[in-house]
């Protein structure tokens, strides 16, 4: 058997339709289970049957409105794998993939802002709940992005795949199968750091949480960036249109831009992916009519 044949039999393994819809449901139900575990968990710690040292220092165990962070955490895993289920598609759809999950975040973020919120007329004076604002309006702004970037995004019609293309597929199938592995390996090893740190905390060694927001997604945009690069890399051995290769770059630089917003405060966090998507949108805009010059 070919290296290109073991490569597309464990591609149709890990990325077959039955696996993407299994993983589908179990996702909902650990979602469900997740988020009435969370809710048991808020009221225990409201009994005051809950170690202070740990789970009293955690907001999100503080408001039954901080349950749905849960839910929302399990989307997210859920939208990695999808993420590198349709890597191998093509660029556009990875980026797209990319933008949904940096929202899907944000939402994330708002849902646990809210056990911080400060109940007062000076509202802006607390921080929390300027932060609560910012990510409010931003994903509005996110979500508005994002729509218009499938708006712009053109479905040619399928033609027939030349031999370089297919080269060209294959090795974006191993790079996916690759990441699959890399990003398991790096979601248990962050898992386990996150646990090491809350025992350091239980038992003193540390008097800071670090922000759960950022745990595996800092490292997980940094992955992502290296990998577009390299596909970007490889992609100038099997297509020659400039327009392409300029676009998939913008597209690193609209991921570049969304990977520093995870060492930004609030305000120049949302800032940034704001940014990154605007400029992914803008990039797209002008392919597309690049691509009709080309074409005429």
């Amino acid at each position: 058997m070919s290296i290109k044949a073991r490569i597309d039999n464990w591609h149709s393994l890990l990325f077959s339709h039955r696996l993407k819809d299994l993983s589908e449901r179990a996702i909902l139900y650990m979602g469900v289970l997740g988020f009435l575990a969370h809710l048991l968990l808020i009221y225990l710690n409201r009994l005051g049957w809950l170690p202070e040292n740990v789970f009293t220092a955690q907001h999100s165990l503080s408001d039954p409105l901080a349950a749905i962070y849960t839910p929302f955490s399990f989307i997210l895993i859920y939208e990695v794998y999808l993420l590198v289920y349709y890597l191998p598609s093509s660029f556009t759809t990875s980026i797209a993939k990319q933008f949904e999950i940096i929202s899907l975040i944000e939402v994330r973020n708002i849902f646990k802002d809210i056990s911080h919120l400060e109940m007062t007329t000076d509202w802006f004076a607390h921080e929390a709940n300027l932060a609560f604002t910012v990510d409010t309006l931003g994903f509005l702004v996110l979500f508005s992005l994002i729509y218009w970037f499938h708006r712009l995004r053109v479905k040619k019609p399928k033609s027939p795949l030349v031999e370089r293309q297919l080269g060209f597929i294959t090795m974006k199938r191993l790079v996916s199968i690759i990441l699959l592995f890399v990003l398991g390996g790096l979601a248990i090893y962050s898992l386990g750091i996150w646990l090491l740190e809350m025992n350091d905390f239980r038992l003193g060694h540390v008097h800071e949480l670090s922000d759960v927001n950022k745990i595996f997604y800092n490292d997980f945009f940094t992955l992502l960036v290296l990998v577009d690069v390299f596909i970007l890399m490889m992609s100038f051995h099997y297509t020659e249109k400039y327009s392409q290769l300029i676009r998939n770059s913008g597209y690193i630089i609209s991921t570049v831009l969304i990977r520093l917003s995870f060492s930004s405060g609030a305000i120049l966090n949302m800032a940034l992916i704001i940014a990154g998507l605007f400029f992914g949108v803008i990039i797209l805009l002008i392919y597309n009519r690049v691509s009709q010059v080309e074409l005429d």
